[in-house]
Protein backbone atom coordinates (compact mmCIF):
# COMPACT_ATOMS: atom_id res chain seq x y z
CA UNK A 1 0.00 0.00 0.00
CA UNK A 2 1.17 3.54 -0.77
CA UNK A 3 0.33 6.66 0.54
CA UNK A 4 0.23 9.82 -1.35
CA UNK A 5 -0.63 13.56 -0.46
CA UNK A 6 -3.33 15.08 -3.29
CA UNK A 7 -0.01 17.30 -4.81
CA UNK A 8 2.30 14.05 -5.69
CA UNK A 9 4.45 13.47 -2.52
CA UNK A 10 4.72 10.11 -1.58
CA UNK A 11 5.16 9.96 2.33
CA UNK A 12 5.01 5.98 3.03
CA UNK A 13 4.88 2.36 1.60
CA UNK A 14 3.57 -0.31 3.44
CA UNK A 15 4.90 -3.62 2.97
CA UNK A 16 3.73 -6.85 4.22
CA UNK A 17 1.40 -8.87 1.78
CA UNK A 18 3.19 -11.68 -0.33
CA UNK A 19 1.16 -11.01 -3.20
CA UNK A 20 -1.13 -8.76 -5.00
CA UNK A 21 -2.97 -6.49 -3.45
CA UNK A 22 -6.38 -5.75 -4.60
CA UNK A 23 -8.25 -3.61 -2.65
CA UNK A 24 -7.55 -0.71 0.11
CA UNK A 25 -9.99 1.10 2.17
CA UNK A 26 -9.33 4.06 5.18
CA UNK A 27 -12.00 3.41 7.97
CA UNK A 28 -14.21 5.91 8.58
CA UNK A 29 -12.67 7.99 11.69
CA UNK A 30 -9.35 7.62 9.73
CA UNK A 31 -7.57 5.93 12.27
CA UNK A 32 -6.86 2.98 9.89
CA UNK A 33 -6.46 1.31 6.56
CA UNK A 34 -7.60 -1.95 5.61
CA UNK A 35 -6.06 -3.81 2.21
CA UNK A 36 -7.04 -6.72 0.66
CA UNK A 37 -4.65 -9.42 -1.06
CA UNK A 38 -3.91 -12.28 -3.65
CA UNK A 39 -2.33 -13.73 0.07
CA UNK A 40 -5.77 -14.49 1.02
CA UNK A 41 -5.73 -12.01 4.06
CA UNK A 42 -7.05 -8.96 5.37
CA UNK A 43 -4.16 -6.39 7.01
CA UNK A 44 -5.37 -3.63 8.82
CA UNK A 45 -2.86 -0.74 9.36
CA UNK A 46 -3.35 1.48 12.38
CA UNK A 47 -2.31 5.24 12.69
CA UNK A 48 1.23 5.43 14.32
CA UNK A 49 -0.03 6.08 17.62
CA UNK A 50 -1.16 2.27 17.82
CA UNK A 51 2.08 0.83 15.71
CA UNK A 52 0.29 -2.24 15.56
CA UNK A 53 -0.97 -4.86 12.54
CA UNK A 54 -4.29 -6.59 12.67
CA UNK A 55 -3.90 -9.69 10.25
CA UNK A 56 -7.38 -11.23 9.27
CA UNK A 57 -6.85 -14.80 7.80
CA UNK A 58 -9.99 -17.58 7.16
CA UNK A 59 -10.39 -17.00 2.92
CA UNK A 60 -9.24 -20.12 1.05
CA UNK A 61 -9.18 -17.21 -2.00
CA UNK A 62 -7.71 -13.97 -3.39
CA UNK A 63 -9.17 -11.52 -1.39
CA UNK A 64 -10.98 -8.53 -3.90
CA UNK A 65 -12.92 -6.08 -2.12
CA UNK A 66 -12.88 -4.54 1.32
CA UNK A 67 -15.13 -2.51 2.85
CA UNK A 68 -15.53 -0.70 6.22
CA UNK A 69 -18.94 -0.48 7.59
CA UNK A 70 -20.11 3.42 7.72
CA UNK A 71 -20.28 3.00 11.47
CA UNK A 72 -16.93 1.87 11.71
CA UNK A 73 -17.28 -1.64 14.07
CA UNK A 74 -17.46 -3.71 10.31
CA UNK A 75 -15.40 -4.83 7.71
CA UNK A 76 -16.67 -6.96 4.81
CA UNK A 77 -14.33 -8.65 2.44
CA UNK A 78 -15.31 -10.59 -0.46
CA UNK A 79 -13.06 -13.05 -2.29
CA UNK A 80 -12.55 -15.72 -4.68
CA UNK A 81 -13.83 -18.66 -2.70
CA UNK A 82 -17.53 -17.19 -3.38
CA UNK A 83 -17.99 -16.12 0.03
CA UNK A 84 -18.20 -12.79 1.79
CA UNK A 85 -17.34 -12.56 5.30
CA UNK A 86 -18.07 -9.87 7.88
CA UNK A 87 -15.26 -9.28 10.88
CA UNK A 88 -15.41 -7.06 13.85
CA UNK A 89 -12.59 -4.46 13.63
CA UNK A 90 -10.54 -6.26 15.75
CA UNK A 91 -9.99 -8.82 13.93
CA UNK A 92 -12.96 -11.51 15.06
CA UNK A 93 -14.65 -13.51 12.27
CA UNK A 94 -18.51 -12.95 12.97
CA UNK A 95 -20.44 -14.10 9.61
CA UNK A 96 -19.66 -16.49 6.46
CA UNK A 97 -22.09 -15.04 3.91
CA UNK A 98 -22.88 -18.41 1.73
CA UNK A 99 -24.78 -17.80 -1.72
CA UNK A 100 -23.10 -16.75 -4.78
CA UNK A 101 -22.02 -19.25 -7.18
CA UNK A 102 -18.65 -17.41 -8.69
CA UNK A 103 -15.98 -14.90 -7.92
CA UNK A 104 -17.41 -12.10 -5.22
CA UNK A 105 -15.55 -9.37 -6.93
CA UNK A 106 -17.32 -6.27 -4.27
CA UNK A 107 -18.71 -5.81 -1.49
CA UNK A 108 -20.85 -2.63 -0.07
CA UNK A 109 -21.96 -2.01 3.06
CA UNK A 110 -25.23 0.49 3.33
CA UNK A 111 -25.03 3.79 4.91
CA UNK A 112 -27.01 2.79 8.22
CA UNK A 113 -24.67 -0.16 7.97
CA UNK A 114 -27.78 -2.62 8.52
CA UNK A 115 -27.18 -4.01 4.84
CA UNK A 116 -24.72 -5.11 2.26
CA UNK A 117 -24.49 -5.63 -1.61
CA UNK A 118 -21.93 -8.18 -2.82
CA UNK A 119 -21.71 -8.52 -6.73
CA UNK A 120 -20.32 -11.82 -8.35
CA UNK A 121 -18.84 -13.71 -11.18
CA UNK A 122 -22.17 -15.37 -11.00
CA UNK A 123 -23.57 -12.06 -12.44
CA UNK A 124 -25.76 -11.20 -9.50
CA UNK A 125 -25.78 -8.98 -7.02
CA UNK A 126 -26.66 -9.88 -3.64
CA UNK A 127 -28.40 -8.16 -0.44
CA UNK A 128 -28.06 -9.23 3.02
CA UNK A 129 -28.43 -7.81 6.59
CA UNK A 130 -25.35 -7.76 8.55
CA UNK A 131 -26.28 -10.33 10.61
CA UNK A 132 -26.22 -12.87 7.34
CA UNK A 133 -29.41 -12.97 5.87
CA UNK A 134 -29.54 -12.94 2.27
CA UNK A 135 -32.45 -10.37 1.73
CA UNK A 136 -33.03 -10.46 -2.44
CA UNK A 137 -30.66 -11.12 -5.49
CA UNK A 138 -30.87 -8.82 -8.06
CA UNK A 139 -30.84 -10.32 -11.83
CA UNK A 140 -29.88 -8.49 -14.69
CA UNK A 141 -26.35 -8.19 -15.94
CA UNK A 142 -25.58 -10.40 -19.02
CA UNK A 143 -21.86 -11.50 -17.55
CA UNK A 144 -19.93 -11.09 -14.34
CA UNK A 145 -20.46 -7.96 -12.13
CA UNK A 146 -17.23 -6.22 -10.96
CA UNK A 147 -18.39 -3.32 -8.41
CA UNK A 148 -20.79 -2.66 -6.10
CA UNK A 149 -22.50 0.55 -4.49
CA UNK A 150 -25.00 2.24 -2.57
CA UNK A 151 -26.24 5.95 -2.67
CA UNK A 152 -25.60 8.07 0.16
CA UNK A 153 -29.36 7.84 0.73
CA UNK A 154 -29.13 3.86 1.00
CA UNK A 155 -31.92 3.46 -1.57
CA UNK A 156 -30.33 2.75 -4.96
CA UNK A 157 -27.76 0.11 -5.33
CA UNK A 158 -25.48 0.63 -8.66
CA UNK A 159 -23.78 -2.54 -10.18
CA UNK A 160 -21.14 -2.46 -13.04
CA UNK A 161 -20.11 -5.37 -14.98
CA UNK A 162 -18.24 -6.88 -17.81
CA UNK A 163 -21.01 -6.61 -20.10
CA UNK A 164 -20.38 -3.14 -20.40
CA UNK A 165 -23.32 -1.78 -18.73
CA UNK A 166 -23.63 0.22 -15.37
CA UNK A 167 -27.07 -0.74 -13.42
CA UNK A 168 -29.02 0.86 -11.01
CA UNK A 169 -31.61 -0.95 -8.79
CA UNK A 170 -33.81 -0.41 -6.07
CA UNK A 171 -33.84 -2.15 -2.83
CA UNK A 172 -36.60 -4.50 -3.42
CA UNK A 173 -34.53 -6.03 -6.95
CA UNK A 174 -36.39 -3.23 -9.68
CA UNK A 175 -34.22 -2.59 -12.20
CA UNK A 176 -34.39 1.09 -12.65
CA UNK A 177 -32.09 2.09 -15.77
CA UNK A 178 -29.06 1.05 -17.69
CA UNK A 179 -26.20 3.06 -18.07
CA UNK A 180 -24.26 2.82 -21.47
CA UNK A 181 -21.59 4.35 -22.99
CA UNK A 182 -18.35 2.51 -22.08
CA UNK A 183 -16.89 -0.20 -24.65
CA UNK A 184 -15.12 -2.45 -22.09
CA UNK A 185 -15.86 -4.04 -19.16
CA UNK A 186 -17.04 -1.72 -16.19
CA UNK A 187 -14.17 -2.34 -12.85
CA UNK A 188 -15.68 0.22 -10.36
CA UNK A 189 -18.64 2.18 -9.85
CA UNK A 190 -19.12 5.07 -7.01
CA UNK A 191 -21.66 7.40 -6.36
CA UNK A 192 -20.76 11.08 -5.26
CA UNK A 193 -21.05 12.55 -1.61
CA UNK A 194 -23.96 14.35 -2.67
CA UNK A 195 -25.30 10.73 -4.80
CA UNK A 196 -25.82 13.09 -7.39
CA UNK A 197 -23.27 11.64 -9.60
CA UNK A 198 -21.58 8.55 -10.34
CA UNK A 199 -18.65 7.52 -11.69
CA UNK A 200 -17.49 4.28 -13.69
CA UNK A 201 -13.95 3.17 -14.12
CA UNK A 202 -13.81 0.86 -17.48
CA UNK A 203 -10.84 -1.49 -18.97
CA UNK A 204 -11.39 0.98 -21.66
CA UNK A 205 -9.01 3.15 -20.46
CA UNK A 206 -11.50 5.76 -19.30
CA UNK A 207 -13.83 7.27 -15.97
CA UNK A 208 -17.06 8.22 -17.24
CA UNK A 209 -19.73 10.47 -15.01
CA UNK A 210 -23.07 10.00 -15.11
CA UNK A 211 -26.16 11.88 -13.45
CA UNK A 212 -28.24 9.17 -11.24
CA UNK A 213 -31.16 9.72 -14.21
CA UNK A 214 -28.68 8.20 -16.97
CA UNK A 215 -27.07 10.66 -18.67
CA UNK A 216 -23.36 10.82 -19.73
CA UNK A 217 -22.13 13.93 -18.52
CA UNK A 218 -18.40 13.24 -19.21
CA UNK A 219 -15.34 11.25 -20.31
CA UNK A 220 -12.05 11.59 -18.18
CA UNK A 221 -9.14 10.50 -20.84
CA UNK A 222 -5.81 10.22 -19.52
CA UNK A 223 -4.75 7.00 -18.53
CA UNK A 224 -3.10 4.57 -20.58
CA UNK A 225 -4.43 1.28 -19.78
CA UNK A 226 -7.12 -0.28 -17.84
CA UNK A 227 -8.59 2.06 -15.06
CA UNK A 228 -8.94 -0.50 -11.97
CA UNK A 229 -10.76 2.04 -9.53
CA UNK A 230 -12.18 5.18 -8.97
CA UNK A 231 -13.60 7.34 -5.92
CA UNK A 232 -14.94 10.34 -4.83
CA UNK A 233 -13.08 12.27 -2.39
CA UNK A 234 -15.28 12.70 0.68
CA UNK A 235 -15.56 16.73 0.52
CA UNK A 236 -16.77 16.00 -3.63
CA UNK A 237 -13.90 18.22 -4.54
CA UNK A 238 -11.68 15.84 -6.31
CA UNK A 239 -11.70 12.23 -8.30
CA UNK A 240 -8.64 9.46 -7.76
CA UNK A 241 -8.33 6.77 -10.38
CA UNK A 242 -6.07 3.55 -9.72
CA UNK A 243 -5.46 1.95 -13.73
CA UNK A 244 -3.04 -0.92 -14.63
CA UNK A 245 -0.72 1.82 -16.00
CA UNK A 246 0.76 1.49 -12.43
CA UNK A 247 -0.48 5.40 -11.73
CA UNK A 248 -3.25 7.30 -9.85
CA UNK A 249 -4.76 10.49 -11.30
CA UNK A 250 -6.67 12.72 -9.61
CA UNK A 251 -9.11 15.11 -11.41
CA UNK A 252 -11.27 17.78 -10.63
CA UNK A 253 -15.10 16.85 -10.30
CA UNK A 254 -15.66 18.86 -13.88
CA UNK A 255 -12.83 16.40 -15.70
CA UNK A 256 -9.82 18.49 -15.34
CA UNK A 257 -6.86 16.19 -15.14
CA UNK A 258 -4.71 17.51 -12.42
CA UNK A 259 -1.85 15.27 -11.49
CA UNK A 260 -0.33 11.59 -12.00
CA UNK A 261 1.07 10.22 -9.07
CA UNK A 262 3.59 7.32 -9.86
CA UNK A 263 5.71 5.34 -7.70
CA UNK A 264 4.26 1.62 -7.78
CA UNK A 265 5.49 -0.98 -10.37
CA UNK A 266 2.88 -2.72 -10.97
CA UNK A 267 -1.25 -2.35 -11.91
CA UNK A 268 -3.03 -0.24 -9.38
CA UNK A 269 -5.95 -1.89 -8.34
CA UNK A 270 -7.53 0.50 -5.93
CA UNK A 271 -7.57 4.09 -4.24
CA UNK A 272 -9.45 5.25 -1.43
CA UNK A 273 -9.79 8.84 -0.01
CA UNK A 274 -9.19 9.27 3.79
CA UNK A 275 -12.21 10.76 5.36
CA UNK A 276 -10.78 14.21 5.65
CA UNK A 277 -9.98 14.38 1.88
CA UNK A 278 -6.63 14.82 3.04
CA UNK A 279 -4.67 11.71 2.22
CA UNK A 280 -4.92 8.92 -0.37
CA UNK A 281 -3.71 5.42 -0.29
CA UNK A 282 -3.64 3.43 -3.58
CA UNK A 283 -3.32 -0.81 -3.45
CA UNK A 284 -1.26 -2.11 -5.86
CA UNK A 285 -0.31 -5.68 -8.08
CA UNK A 286 3.49 -4.92 -6.71
CA UNK A 287 2.09 -6.10 -3.86
CA UNK A 288 2.55 -2.67 -1.61
CA UNK A 289 -0.09 0.02 -0.24
CA UNK A 290 0.96 3.80 -0.78
CA UNK A 291 0.12 6.42 1.72
CA UNK A 292 0.85 10.45 0.35
CA UNK A 293 -0.46 13.28 3.08
CA UNK A 294 -1.74 16.25 1.15
CA UNK A 295 -0.10 18.60 3.39
CA UNK A 296 3.42 16.58 3.21
CA UNK A 297 3.58 15.25 6.46
CA UNK A 298 5.63 12.35 6.60
CA UNK A 299 3.33 9.57 8.46
CA UNK A 300 5.02 7.54 11.16
CA UNK A 301 7.04 4.19 10.46
CA UNK A 302 4.92 0.72 11.16
CA UNK A 303 7.58 -0.78 13.04
CA UNK A 304 8.83 -4.34 10.87
CA UNK A 305 5.99 -3.50 7.65
CA UNK A 306 7.14 -0.16 6.79
CA UNK A 307 9.55 1.02 4.12
CA UNK A 308 9.96 4.94 4.15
Amino acid sequence: MILWSVDGQELNMFKGHQSYVWGVSFSPDGTAIASASADNTIKIWWTPEREDLELLEGHSDDISSISFSPNGKMLASASNDNTVRIWSVGGQLLKVLRGHSGYVNSVSFSPDSRMLASASADNLVKLWSADGRELKTFRGHTSYINSVAFSPDGKTIASGGADNTIKLWSLDGQELRTLKGHSAPINRVVFSPDGRTIASASADNTVKLWSVDGQELRTLRGHSSFVNSVIFSPDGKLIASASADSTVKLWSVDGQELRTLRGHNGYVNSVSFSPDSRMIASASADNTIKLWSVDGLELKTFRGTTVR
